[in-house]
């Protein structure tokens, strides 16, 4: 019975040393369970167009502005304009009193009146004296004093007829003109002012707001960028590298505009240089004052290698990717990058288009290391992709 036992006994040990030799055999020389291969995400680099620009901040400024002055003395007797409104060149304004006006040039009238007659008269009393003189019947000295007489009637003349022609003018002026065309401000003076044309405050203003300007401030350091983006266009263009203004809330105007000029001084203080950009305005939204963003293009690249933010390391400063070659192992790699936009680098070198790098989980590879992939999705996009898989 104590055979049967044993050999009973020995069946079963027999047994689990078939199975313990069995589940030994994934472990390696030194005992221990080979490590699975590291799961990354990985993206395929695709060469795609690339427009880099920079928004900056700017103010808008009316192209012409004219200040409304008087150029004569008197009382405001009308406003001829609605405030607000456009107004067109020559148009009148305000009315100043011409009365004053009205009798100057009456009076610088009537002494071209007397101006004229004595010269008249001088000029009979000289013909009278000519054949005269000839013959011996008079002295030449009288006909000399007839003759400076003469002459001197008909500068009289000349100067009534300026003084006449300067009194028409402060006639015209009391009808205070608008100088250019554009839209009027609020008036500045009301009716029974005294007006001069000393005053230091004008009586109105007028912007030509149908085109404005946008200053915008620039920082130095980015001028060769700009320099390169306008060495694009065609040798005597004048349609200006194109700039597109933004609302507060990013919405881009309707308005396109260009750029004129670069500023040619550098503010020591804030390293700013200005950018005058011209825009045009029929919509009249852009308004004197008001502070715009531009979007400044600064370069552009038809073949650009993008890499996301977040896969690339840096080691000792260096950046640097981690590659996948053919047999799916790691490789780290060293790149020079670029710009960084909306949380991806341009690769300017050491990366072609069609290789695979390693998104996420690169904190677990070691150099030729084997990995097991998958694609990388961008956190925008597998957020969606979960909210749609929840629905």
């Amino acid at each position: 019975m104590k055979i049967d036992f044993l050999l009973r006994q020995g069946g079963t040990f027999a047994l689990v040393l078939v199975l313990i030799a069995g589940c030994g055999g994934a472990e390696t020389e030194t005992g221990q369970a080979a490590p699975p291969a590291p799961i990354v995400s990985v993206m395929t680099v695709r060469a795609a167009p690339l427009a880099l620009t920079q928004d900056l901040p700017g103010r808008v400024a009316a192209v012409r502005v004219a200040e409304i002055r008087p150029q004569v003395s008197g009382i405001v007797q009308r406003r001829l304009f609605e405030q607000g409104t456009e107004v067109r060149a020559g148009q009148g304004l305000f009315q100043i009193n011409p009365a004053a006006f009205k009798a100057e040039v009456d009076t610088a009238a009537a002494s071209l009146q007397r101006a004229e007659a004595a010269l008249a008269r001088a000029r009979t009393q000289t013909a009278r004296l000519q054949p005269l003189v000839e013959a011996d019947a008079v002295s030449g000295q009288a006909y000399d004093d007839a003759v400076s007489q003469r002459e001197q009637a008909a500068a009289d003349v000349k100067q009534a007829r300026a003084t006449l022609a300067r009194r028409q003018l402060d006639l015209r002026f009391a009808l205070v003109e608008a100088p250019i065309s554009g839209r009027i401000d609020q008036a500045l003076v009301t009716e029974g002012a005294l007006v001069g044309s000393g005053d230091t405050h004008p009586m109105a203003r007028i912007q030509q707001i149908d085109q404005v300007y946008v200053d915008l401030r620039q920082p130095a350091a980015s001028l060769d960028a700009l320099h390169d983006a306008l060495s694009t266009l065609q040798p005597g263009s004048r349609d200006g590298l194109a700039v597109t203004l933004l609302r507060s809330n990013g919405a881009p105007y309707a308005a396109k505009g260009r750029i004129l000029f670069s500023g040619v001084n550098v503010d020591a203080g804030t390293g700013a240089l200005l950018l005058r950009v011209l825009v045009d305005n029929p919509l009249r939204e852009l308004l004197p004052g008001m502070f715009v963003r531009a979007r400044v293009p600064q370069a552009s690249h038809a073949q650009a290698l993008m890499v996301p933010q977040q896969a690339v390391v840096r080691v000792a400063g260096q950046p640097q990717l981690w590659v996948l070659n053919d047999q799916g192992q790691a490789q780290r790699k060293a790149v020079e990058l670029g710009e960084l936009v909306e949380r991806s680098y341009r690769v300017r070198s050491g990366l072609r288009a069609g290789q695979r790098i390693v998104v996420e989980g690169m904190e677990r590879l070691s150099e030729g290391a084997s990995v097991t992939p998958r694609d990388w999705k961008p956190a925008d996009v597998a957020t969606a992709a979960d909210a749609a898989a929840a629905r």
